[in-house]
């Protein structure tokens, strides 16, 4: 991109004049697009520690309209890079049609997703849609393209500088939203993919090859609009928890967008990866939600996977709610076994763990086969609310070992992010990444742990120049060779 091309830096304008939650603290955005090189760092950073963290998250840009939910927030990437030479930070706003509109007017249009149903005129929007897409939940590379992505639509291309492409629909093959938490096979190359509707067809899975065709699509009927968040993948299965978390249009106004009906059942349905609609198999299992898996594998007929299950969730998007009351209860998740015999046309789960927790993520290298090191974002204290977390923790699926560390009482901490030590050859060979805040001196840094021994703390930490705020997801970007 030329710099020409480059557009001017934004600053942002949210003041929170209506005090809501989720606009203070940890969450409380930031209003400057920066670029530092020569990051400050305390410790030694490890030899091997060569490419980019780049994580996403909400931040608006401007004052909301009505109830702020964090799901609501403009996308911000925040690019944290190693080199021979340093450490560099820079972060940008994702530029999507909806922002640009917002920006042509100098204030915000679109409702938060509480009060989706009501569409800003288009004569403020033009073409950017009645909807937004805020690109702010994840960020993925696939043949050749980095996406920054929103389950509620298309992807959104951008550059490795965070300068915002626009969407992306797979050279027209992609209809309707893809999820924000694809799977990349790393044997096979393939992103395999999946959109949830609030309208018919309420789930429909993808295939991507390799060299980035969409070149397998299925509808998969499901009675209800339900929120599937994530999903995972076996060498020769798809597999996806439907829920009873549903949908409720007709409830918008008077009640929360998304309701627990346990009285619905829960299942669980496994396709293969390449299969028809009518190739998939639901096993009844009892009622309970995951937003996040770790993975899942094959064996045989038995199919095991592994994600943080909640008893009864609920994250608010309620616009009912007075803007001083939490709308998101703390309802929290515990690590969870799940498994499918296939044989006997059966499925359930166990837990694993009574510690509370989310953001869970493995060496990306082995995911769709067996997996021994699970680590997740955690709460040790009793003082942290929904997603405000203080720990890492690392499990050892065979011998049922836990490690933590805690960033003490004033640490706020977000997704742990695997990085793979080039020169490894061990599942955890390699570094756990993950953005730390503290609240007492509102600064962020970049930790570094080794990922065999999280307890023994940072080998390393990274002054960022900013606050990073609380946010979702994010991906570890190796250093590709000259």
């Amino acid at each position: 991109m030329s710099p020409a091309s480059v557009p001017a830096p934004l600053v942002g304008q949210v003041l929170n004049a209506a005090g809501q939650p989720d606009l203070s603290g940890v969450r409380r955005p930031v209003a400057d697009e920066v670029d530092v090189t020569g990051c400050a760092v305390s410790g030694e950073l490890p030899s091997g520690l060569r490419g980019s963290f780049v994580r996403n998250g909400p931040n608006p840009l401007f004052e909301p309209i009505g109830r702020y939910d964090l799901l609501d927030g403009d996308g911000m990437l925040h690019d944290v890079t190693f080199a021979e030479g340093g450490v560099t930070y820079c972060n940008r706003w994702i530029r999507s049609r909806g922002l640009r509109a917002e920006l042509a007017l100098g204030r915000a249009v679109y409702p938060g997703l509480g009060d989706v149903t009501s569409f800003p005129d288009r004569s403020l929007t033009g073409d950017a849609g009645p909807v937004k897409n805020p690109a702010n939940t994840h960020v993925i590379e696939h043949a050749g393209r980095r996406l920054a992505l929103w389950e509620g639509g298309l992807p959104t291309e951008v550059t490795r500088s965070l300068e915002t492409v626009g969407e992306y629909d797979f050279d027209g093959r992609l209809v309707g939203a893809m999820t924000a938490h694809p799977r990349l096979d790393p044997r096979t190359g393939e992103l395999l993919a999946f959109g949830y509707s609030l309208v018919e067809p309420y789930l429909r899975y993808h295939v991507v090859d390799a060299d980035g065709t969409l070149s397998h699509s299925v509808d998969l009927e499901l009675p209800a609009p339900v929120m599937i968040h994530d999903f995972v993948v076996t060498e020769t299965h798809a597999v996806f928890l439907e829920s009873p978390y549903v949908f409720d249009l007709a409830n918008l106004g008077s009640g929360p967008l998304v309701r627990w009906m346990p009285e619905r059942g829960a299942r669980i349905g496994v396709l293969p990866r390449r299969g028809a609609a009518t190739d998939v198999r639901w096993f009844d299992v009892e009622p309970g939600h995951v937003q996040h898996f770790w993975s899942g594998f094959a064996d045989g007929d038995r199919i095991e996977f592994h994600g943080c299950r909640y008893d009864a969730p609920a994250f608010g998007m309620d616009d009912s709610v007075p803007l001083d009351e939490r709308a998101a209860q703390d309802h929290t998740a515990r690590p969870a076994r799940f498994w499918v015999d296939l044989a006997a046309d059966r499925a359930g789960w166990e837990p694993i763990d009574d510690l509370e927790g989310d953001f869970n993520r493995i060496n990306p290298a082995y995911d769709g086969v067996r997996v021994r090191y699970l680590y997740m974002s955690a709460f040790t204290r009793s003082d942290r609310h929904l997603g405000d977390f203080d720990a890492i923790v690392r499990y050892d699926d065979l011998t049922g070992e836990r490690a933590v560390w805690s960033a003490g009482p004033h640490g706020h901490v977000g997704e742990g992010v695997f990085a793979a030590d080039p020169d490894g050859t061990a599942e955890d060979d390699g570094w756990v990444l993950v953005v730390v805040t503290d609240v007492t001196t509102d600064a962020s840094d970049l930790v570094v742990l080794d990922a065999r021994d999280v307890a023994a703390g940072p080998v390393a930490r990274v002054h960022l120049p900013q606050r990073v705020p609380f946010g979702f997801h994010g991906n570890w970007f190796p250093e590709v060779a000259a």
